[in-house]
């Protein structure tokens, strides 16, 4: 087994497990307490419950790497639908915009991508669990209230373009802490003068911890129980 699947830390581990679509992060984080029996147990980065892939997990007194693994850059495959668009940005809210596709060639595309790169501002969804005055902005937005227009700046360390085809453009980043993807593809929709919605996204890796080396859950109880049968479990 990898070094990078499980990474044993003085009375605790980073485990590298897969999450699977329609699993939340804390989903995960429940299923992996289950079967450690670890008390303390949190992940490093939040994959919403519509993508899958990297989902570092730290029990015990590795909960201390978190904030430290967090900063780690992380890479993305995404799938998104040009000429539509949701309130949500993605797969998952109602359609509430409708433009048509310019002709578009590979190149312009790529032009297009390149426009991302470096540092940019980009503006904070009202479908997300960034917070406003103590309270999350979707529970806010599903609620009909007015959100103000926030920003945060991120980095794209690299951008390209993997597949093509009629309405359907796939793309690899790589990126910083705290970077939406969704909005990222709604943004990259603009520029190509239409509108779009995040379809998929997959996580492939955080940092050195890739989705190759990924356990999933089941492999991961197996590991566990084959591993620690005679022994005690700490419940940290």
């Amino acid at each position: 087994m990898d070094i990078r699947t499980i990474q044993q830390i003085n009375g605790g581990f980073i485990a590298n497990i897969y999450k699977p679509v329609d699993w939340s992060s804390f989903d995960v984080v429940k299923k992996i307490r289950g079967i450690t029996r670890i008390k303390k147990i949190g992940h490093a980065g939040t994959l919403d419950p519509f993508a899958d892939g990297v989902l570092l997990i730290c029990a015990g007194k590795a909960t201390k790497e978190v904030s430290q693994l967090m900063e780690l850059p992380k890479e993305y495959i995404a799938t998104m639908v040009l000429g539509k668009s949701t309130e949500t940005l993605d797969k998952t809210g109602k359609v509430d915009q409708e433009k048509d596709i310019p002709p578009l060639s590979l190149k312009q595309i790529d032009n297009a991508l390149e426009h991302f790169l470096g540092k940019i501002k980009q503006k904070i969804p009202d479908y997300s669990a960034a917070k406003i005055k103590g309270q999350r902005r979707y529970k806010l937005a599903r609620k009909g209230k007015e959100i103000p227009v926030s920003y945060k700046t991120v980095q794209i360390h690299s951008l390209q373009q993997d597949s093509f085809n009629q309405n359907i453009l796939r793309f690899r980043v790589k990126c910083s802490r705290g970077t939406y993807v969704r909005v990222l593809a709604y943004d990259i929709a603009k520029k190509l003068g239409t509108v779009g919605y995040l379809s998929e996204l997959t996580r492939t890796s955080i940092g050195d911890f890739a989705i190759t080396e990924s356990l999933t859950i089941s492999e991961f109880e197996k590991h566990w129980k084959q591993t620690h049968r005679n022994e005690n479990i700490s419940h940290n």
